[in-house]
């Protein structure tokens, strides 16, 4: 059975160990022809006109990136000011963004409105601050339909725990809130949670949302959020979201909607880490090899401050062992444990794993690590963020971020 990158040839034109040589280690890489495949995937799940892709710029806000997925035509969301500085950078017109805060300040607020950005506030709280900052102006409000999906209770955003948007109790409120300070509601939005494989938990909150939308008058648009999982145990044969049977339930049941209650408004979607994991991988080196208390540890520079989620959420990634430029075969495997370089014992990228047998020197592929990889890095321990690179549609590499210095670490100092 042939690899992962062998298979969508990942790589393009050069290797593992050409890259590493390159541009050092650990490195990230991304593939341009994945990305953009999962673009137009995305683009068409709901088969209607008035249909809209927000990329969530969370997953991945590398600048080259963004710039890809504005000119598959999807337009973006963002958490920060910072994401919507970036967004700007990479092309989008402001009235491509939709800020989806969570608990910002009165200045944070005042940046979006001073762009000209729509804004959703997902608390009675935050629509009375943009009420103050911008009365008569337009306003989303985020609700949290009851609906919760995710592949662990830390991403899970809708239902009963979680600190994200507003009780359907509160509609009357809201309502209230939109009168005194004469803004417009032009739209509301959700998200139930991230990596949901099954198409119920979204449809169940498709109709959740939908039986909101109708007791608000003159919405321009209704946004369903994203959370669409990828398959990350693929060594495993792990089967993908059905996207065909979704997007005929989902067309199906939106078509009907609209024909009943507001054939005017449009519908949007907010995809992150299905439109960038799989065009990633994470490369490393592996340092040392040793046998702790019946457990044999490879010693890689994949610390967890360079890719946390296996760490933070015990998320799981498939990791090829590449040797002189190939994938090395999975035909004799050993149970081993892949640790990083922090000086932390959960620095753990993969826990009593097999994997084929591994050498000093050898290089170690992270599968699907575009998604919420290189975002989520740090300098903790003082260590370096890595470099970002580009495998583009001819199968050409180029640096899209450079390595950080040692200097980089004081930058900021005063």
């Amino acid at each position: 059975m042939l690899a992962v990158t062998e298979l969508t040839n990942f790589y393009g034109e050069t290797d593992p160990q050409a890259l590493i040589a390159k541009y050092g280690s650990p490195l990230y890489v991304y593939n341009e022809r994945i990305l953009r495949q999962r673009c137009r995937e995305m683009k068409e799940l709901v088969s209607l006109d008035g249909f809209r892709v927000n990329y969530s710029t969370k997953a991945n806000a590398n600048l080259e990136l963004l710039k890809i997925i504005r000119s598959e035509g999807l337009d973006a969301d963002a958490m920060s000011p910072g994401e919507i500085y970036v967004l700007l950078k990479a092309g989008f017109k402001p009235e491509q963004i939709l800020f989806i805060p969570n608990n910002v300040s009165d200045q944070e607020l005042q940046y979006a409105i001073d762009q000209k950005i729509k804004i959703s506030v997902d608390s009675l709280s935050q629509l009375e601050r943009l009420g103050r900052l911008h009365p008569g102006g337009e306003v989303v409000v985020r609700f949290n339909s009851g609906v919760g999906a995710g592949h662990h209770e830390k991403v899970v955003t809708g239902g009963s725990k979680t600190k994200f948007g507003v009780n359907p109790g509160q509609i009357a409120a809201v309502k209230e809130l939109v009168a005194r300070y004469r803004l417009k509601l032009i739209g509301i939005n959700q998200h139930i949670g991230s990596l949901f494989l099954e198409e119920k938990p979204y449809l169940d909150g498709v109709k959740a949302l939908l039986a909101i939308a109708v007791q608000f008058e003159g919405l321009s648009f209704v946004d369903f959020g994203g959370g669409f999982g990828i398959p990350y145990r693929k060594q495993e044969s792990q089967a993908r979201l059905d996207l065909t049977k979704l997007c005929t339930q989902l067309t199906g049941l939106l078509s009907n909607w609209r024909a009943t209650y507001n054939p005017a408004v449009e519908f949007k979607i907010e995809p992150g880490r299905y439109l960038v994991a799989e065009s990633g991988v994470l490369l490393g080196t592996v340092y040392a090899h040793k046998e702790n208390g019946g457990t044999t540890y490879i010693g890689t520079d994949l610390g967890f401050n360079v890719l946390i989620r296996p760490a933070l959420y015990d998320s799981h990634h498939d990791l090829e062992v590449y040797r002189n430029g190939k994938v090395v075969s999975r035909t004799e495997l050993q149970p081993v444990t892949v640790v990083g370089n922090i000086c932390e014992t959960g620095d753990i990228m993969a826990k009593e794993r097999e994997l084929p047998l591994i050498e000093e020197g050898d290089l170690l592929g992270v599968m699907d690590a575009g998604g919420y990889g290189y975002v989520m890095s740090s300098n903790y321990n003082n260590r370096l963020r890595p470099a970002e690179v580009l495998i583009d549609q001819n199968g050409d590499d180029r640096l899209i971020r450079r390595r950080e210095t040692f200097e980089d670490l004081v930058a900021c100092c005063v």
